[in-house]
């Protein structure tokens, strides 16, 4: 019976959610906290920031954390499932749809507006991360950043995990 409440708790929330894992923090933390009662607020409250303190999407983080709460490592994997789901399910029909109309015109049309959106996204994620870099590290330190990272990946054509992974060890030595 805890698992189906666990899936239900999450479930629920992401079917319904819309704008991703902070616009469904609240409904998850009324099915956590207040619907079910497996945490007080304050608790919540830590896993909430917790979950923020690390990548990757937010709601399958807390999910996996308080699911693992809960009921263990089948309470994680189950959390984690309500959660991706929803978004599983709506892919595969997206995809379902687009497959089924491929050869049509509109969608080759909408599938060619998609690539400029994408890099105006990309652009802007870019540039906000170079202004938070620029904010927190100083201009030295990003440069130096940007520099060796550009040359590793395009030059040495080294794995990006390894670049992210040097970066992130130079921040811990000298900027930490």
């Amino acid at each position: 019976m805890i698992y189906w409440e666990l899936f239900l708790a999450f479930f629920i929330p992401n079917i319904i959610g819309y704008g991703g894992g902070p616009a469904i923090i609240p409904l998850i933390e009324a099915e956590v906290v207040g619907r079910y009662g497996w945490m007080s607020a304050q608790q919540f409250a830590e896993t909430l920031a917790l979950g923020n303190a690390l990548p990757s999407p937010i709601a399958t983080k807390m999910a996996g954390q308080i699911g693992y709460d809960i009921a263990g490592v089948g309470g994680a994997l189950v959390a984690v499932l309500a959660t991706v789901v929803p978004s599983l399910l709506l892919m595969l029909g997206a995809l379902g749809l687009l497959y089924r109309y491929r050869d049509s015109p509109r969608v080759k049309r909408m599938s060619q507006w998609v690539r400029p959106v994408i890099a105006m996204m990309m652009a802007w994620l870019t540039w906000s991360f170079l202004s938070e870099g620029l904010q927190g590290a100083g201009m030295l330190h990003t440069l130096l950043i940007g520099a060796a990272a550009a040359i590793a990946l395009l030059h040495f054509r080294t794995h990006p995990a390894f670049v992210v992974l040097a970066a992130l060890i130079y921040g811990g030595l000298f900027l930490g």
